[in-house]
């Protein structure tokens, strides 16, 4: 279906549906499970939504014991509990049936201008109810205004509480949407920032993206701690290889570290296993400023006595070994 539709091979547009694992990272980011209510505000092909559906059904399937309760909130999952906007028709269409084919949570995909003309509620015959959103996901285009920041400054304006997820260009992190950052953070707290790997997108776009993370409904304070994870080395190997059987490969552990990086987020230093000390730095940022999203660990350059032990060993190592070049030379000079 995604060659039938075409779109993958037009240039101009700029497409490009999230990996199946990045998606259930960023379900797993914005805290999803059976009571949630997520929307999509560039749905594309549903894959987010598709995602959020799965853990939503688990989650229920773990807490509820009775078959029947059980049935009956599988179907309030996918009748009520999804909503999500897709301004291209044959997109829309693909995401239509997406959720069919993964289990029919398609009651709320709609083919509309999320910017321009939704108003919060639900679509179809419950067009004059609100949805009450509690999570959202993203993977905006990267044509849009900010980088694609406008979606996430409208959705989690319309929201009054819950955790929101996006993966976005990296840019829109340090510049590109300051302006629509520093609105964002007036009612919302940026927790986490995610430097993804440069090769996440391979054969479909190159670009550096970042994964931040919001709890909504609480302004941003100078002094709120926000956790800065370099996740450049996921686990996965990726190649570009058209006749290849797989290109994508698990090569170091790539499950565990991406329920590490949700951990991480949500509990803090003490789920560091996989990635190390220089991958995760806690900050802060200045809610004023909204170009200073994008932190790495500072280094440090203050020499340790380790550092000073090994000088003097190698400068000793180094007057010795001169010491005895000049011997040998002066024993040569003096025919012994």
């Amino acid at each position: 279906m995604y060659n039938w539709l075409g779109f993958t091979q037009d240039k101009l547009n700029d497409v490009v549906l999230t990996p199946s694992y990045v998606a259930t990272l960023l379900v797993k980011l914005a805290r999803v499970n059976m009571d949630s209510y997520v929307w999509d505000f560039a749905t594309g092909s549903a894959g987010l939504l598709v995602a959020a559906m799965n853990e939503m059904l688990d989650d229920a399937k773990e807490k509820i014991q009775s078959p029947e309760e059980l049935q009956k909130k599988s179907a309030k999952i996918k009748a009520e509990q999804l909503l999500g906007l897709e301004i291209l028709p044959n997109i829309y269409m693909l995401a239509v049936l997406n959720m069919i084919l993964m289990g029919d949570g398609s009651s709320n995909i709609l083919n509309d201008d999320s910017l321009k003309n939704f108003n919060g509620n639900y679509g179809f015959d419950c067009a004059d109810k609100k949805f009450p959103a509690t999570a959202f996901v993203l993977n905006p285009p990267y044509s849009a205004n900010g980088n694609g920041m406008i979606f996430v400054e409208k959705a989690l304006s319309m929201m009054e509480k819950g955790y929101a997820a996006i993966i976005i260009q990296n840019s829109a992190g340090s510049g590109k949407a300051s302006e629509y950052n520093k609105r964002i953070l007036e009612h919302s707290t940026l927790l986490a920032s995610i430097k993804m790997p440069i090769d996440l997108f391979i054969g479909k776009s190159s670009v550096q993206t970042n994964v931040y993370v919001f709890r909504v409904g609480e302004a941003h304070q100078k002094d709120d701690v926000v956790r800065f994870i370099d996740f450049s080395n996921d686990g996965y190997t990726r190649s570009n290889r058209k006749k290849a059987s797989k290109n994508l490969r698990d090569t170091d552990h790539a499950r565990e570290r991406y329920q590490e990086v949700a951990d991480l987020v949500r509990f803090g230093k003490s789920k560091l296993h996989w990635l190390t000390e220089k991958d995760y730095y806690e900050g802060k940022i200045d809610p004023e400023n909204g170009a200073d999203w994008n932190q790495t660990a500072p280094i440090d350059t203050v020499p340790t006595l380790e550092d000073f032990k090994k000088t003097v060993s190698d400068y000793l190592a180094w007057e010795v070994s001169n010491l005895f070049k000049n011997q040998s030379t002066e024993d040569d000079r003096l025919g012994k």
